[in-house]
């Protein structure tokens, strides 16, 4: 008890001392001891590095799992060390909500079949999104994760041990200057009647006493010049190894890049089955018209007017074909109106025709249009003026 109440004592004296130093640095009534320009660009490229990782870390997190709630879940099973729970992705979700649908509305039907066939295109877009997921999570996160929880931590509590290390000697070069000058005094005017404790007696002169004072302030501030050497150096070395966590981070951001050009690679594949699949399923009535394309019709979003482009909506692909488009378009113009069911409609979106067969739409516009017996329910013939042609239902507005 009697040690440990003497070792307590003795930190509250460091402490106390600390605490005034740093105090008087504060309000510059003390010098501070400033660290070389090589050390100090070190520091600042350590703490920018750790700001920079902190926040590329959280944006990353978001990337991959932008529900709030479902990060939070997962912070808080790795705190307890528990296994993240298996998450359904969105594309799978929505690909289970596509299929019940087409369970329900009819699988037999145009609509239906549509259904199955993008629902199991959103099912391995899904399957990608979680490989993707994984991936980064392990090649990405895990190597910055793992710096600012290891290495940065060891480097902040080094340099909050150099920052202890500095105040001591500070403190020591303040007590040996208050010392020198309290001695240089005493040579100057002897003082004779100044007293100790009621057990010592005074037997040396005061000029004796400062000179004691300042030996020990000497050795002291030698103790403390040496300490703050050996923890610089340390600090020094373990921020000069941030050059090697640079190296690490580059070589875990070419790894982000790699997986997720093979998300997106991925992606592109399924997506374009899947267009080809929804191509080569349109209607065989217009049989001109090319299967497939991987091309907008549509011009680029550059090339439109402002109030062009919020109107534009991607072209549909359109059917199989074994003719020419010209010729196709020969038989359009021999095909007669029936005499009823023929309905106006107006044009929801610009389109742009594909080829020949197909009638160009502008926004608003009014057209006369009707359908034809076997053809896909997806279209339909439009006529304005003398010009007719193919036109998508989902662009239109039918009118009473």
């Amino acid at each position: 008890m009697d040690f440990n109440m003497k070792k307590l004592a003795s930190d509250a004296g460091i402490f106390f001392t600390r605490a005034v130093q740093f105090t008087e640095e504060k309000f510059g009534q003390a010098e501070k001891t400033e660290l070389d320009a090589h050390f100090e660009n070190l520091l600042a490229r350590a703490d920018s590095t750790k700001n920079w990782t902190e926040r590329i870390l959280r944006q990353t997190e978001v990337l991959l799992q932008p529900n709030p709630s479902a990060r939070v879940e997962e912070f808080l099973y790795e705190k307890l060390d528990r296994k993240v729970p298996s998450r359904v992705t969105n594309g799978e979700l929505l690909a289970q909500y596509m299929a019940e649908a087409a369970s329900e509305l009819g699988p037999s039907t145009p609509y239906g079949k549509t259904l199955m066939k993008v629902s199991e295109a959103e099912k391995r877009l899904g399957a990608a999104e979680r490989d993707f997921i994984h991936t980064a999570s392990l090649s990405f996160l895990t190597p910055l994760r793992n710096f600012l929880e290891g290495d940065w931590k060891t480097i902040s509590k080094e340099r909050r041990l150099l920052q202890n290390r500095r105040l001591d000697l500070d403190a020591c070069k303040a007590r040996l200057k208050k010392a020198k000058a309290a001695e240089a005094k005493a040579t100057t005017v002897p003082d004779f009647q100044e007293t100790r404790p009621r057990n010592y007696i005074l037997s040396a002169s005061a000029s004796a006493l400062w000179n004691d004072e300042v030996d020990k302030a000497e050795q002291e501030l030698r103790v403390a010049q040496t300490e703050f050497d050996r923890q610089a150096e340390v600090t020094r070395l373990l921020l000069e190894g941030i050059s090697s966590t640079h190296v690490n981070h580059l070589r875990c951001l070419h790894e982000f890049v790699k997986s997720q050009t093979t998300y997106y690679a991925q992606c592109y594949r399924h997506m374009l089955d899947l267009q080809k699949q929804l191509g080569s399923s349109q209607g065989t009535i217009f049989p001109g018209t090319f299967v497939g394309t991987t091309e907008p019709a549509s011009p680029p979003l550059s090339s439109t007017s402002p109030t062009t482009t919020a109107a534009t909506m991607p072209v549909v692909p359109t059917g199989a074909g074994l003719i020419p488009p010209e010729e196709a378009a020969l038989c359009l113009e021999e095909v007669a109106p029936p005499a009823s069911g023929t309905r106006k409609a107006r044009v929801l979106y610009d389109y742009e025709a594909a080829d020949s067969s197909e009638l160009a739409l502008l926004a608003d516009e009014l057209i006369t249009v009707y359908s034809l017996p076997g053809m896909d329910p997806d279209w339909l013939i439009g006529e304005r003026g003398n010009k007719k042609g193919k036109v998508p239902v989902t662009y239109l507005e039918l009118l009473s």
